[in-house]
């Protein structure tokens, strides 16, 4: 509509604090003076709602009491930024390592590694089954050119039997990303880390690149990587227990420490466990139980891979602080 020529201005009152314009302005006008859009607030005109649609017709008056409102919150995020990582030189883009054991069948292991979006698997050597040399093989289902694989020593105790099983897993297929894990006991499965480091100084000097399993021990980690370890690997828990991160602590010094990947090995049950590996920072997570005796091991390994990526995003995105007390979600100041 056409607004009055005067000289005469209104008093207004806009959000509790006086205001004034010229007389015979509509709200819209009102509202741009401000530098807002109209058509993303709401405005509440003495006690009632201003349909936004006659904003550009409603005339203010004098001693008009006005609320003007909008939504406040965050803004987007640009997600779309490739996040990848690398070890030894060699970049991949999921941060989900599988293992290749206690699956039904090969069928089965290969459908989960394709549900987790994995590009790491490990494989263990093992001797190979002369009496029926046309028995499958994992290579039959997992192809090894589309999927990396990482030769481990699993069930190896000393350090001797684990640089033996590593030369000829190299031989056979040419690795020498490995992973190395060198146990201290049966029950346990722990890492013994004297013949852990031992292992992996030779095995470094030997041109391998080795993946180390070991104690959450930030000093241990240290001493792993100054003996050539090209990533860090601490438990979370004992193997195949699933109990979840059990030391959060020592695991996020490892990570502040570490100038090399850092990623949890053992212990994850879950995906929100998975998560809050990555949430402290870690690099990626290693599982293999968590997902082969899962009553659905392919639905749980699509829940293991959105589990690694919800932790990292929430790592890269920055926890809140945490408070004694509470903290409104919406702001006080302009209450209604």
């Amino acid at each position: 509509m056409t607004v009055q020529n005067t000289s005469a201005e209104l008093s207004l009152t806009v959000n509790g604090e006086p205001r004034r314009i010229a007389a015979g302005a509509t709200i819209a006008q009102l509202v741009e003076s401000l530098e807002l859009n109209p058509q993303k607030v709401a405005v509440e005109r003495n006690g009632e709602i201003a349909p936004r649609s006659s904003l550009a017709e409603v005339v203010l008056g004098d001693g008009d009491v006005l609320e003007i409102v909008h939504f406040v919150g965050g803004g987007d995020v640009d997600t779309t930024a490739e996040d990848t990582w690398t070890v030894a030189g060699r970049t991949f883009r999921s941060r989900l390592i599988v293992g290749t054991g206690k699956y039904k069948d090969f069928a089965q292991n290969a459908a989960a590694v394709e549900a987790s979006g994995a590009e790491i698997v490990t494989v263990a050597v093992r001797r190979v089954n002369v009496s029926d040399p046309k028995a499958p093989m994992l290579t039959d289902f997992i192809d090894p050119k589309k999927i990396t694989y990482l030769p481990n020593t699993a069930g190896c105790f000393t350090a001797d039997d684990a640089i033996r099983t590593l030369r000829l897993a190299r031989e056979a297929g040419g690795w020498d990303l490995v992973k190395l894990e060198v146990l201290g006991e049966a029950r346990t499965l722990y890492p013994d880390m004297r013949e852990t480091l031992k292992a992996t100084e030779v095995l470094a000097k030997e041109g391998f690149l080795p993946m180390v399993y070991c104690v959450d021990d930030p000093i241990a980690a240290k001493q792993l990587e100054e003996a050539g370890a090209v990533a860090v690997m601490p438990l979370g828990a004992p193997i195949g227990s699933g109990l979840g991160i059990q030391n959060k602590v020592t695991v996020r010094l490892i990570v502040e420490g570490a100038k090399v990947p850092v990623l949890v090995d053992a212990g994850v049950g879950t995906a929100s466990e998975a998560a809050v590996a990555m949430e402290l920072g870690c690099d990626g997570v290693l599982m293999n139980t968590a997902i082969a005796e899962a009553k659905d091991p392919i639905r749980m390994a699509r829940a293991m891979k959105l589990g690694v990526e919800a932790g990292r995003h929430a790592y890269l995105a920055g926890r809140m602080a945490t408070r004694k007390y509470a903290d409104p979600s919406s702001p006080l100041a302009g209450l209604i």
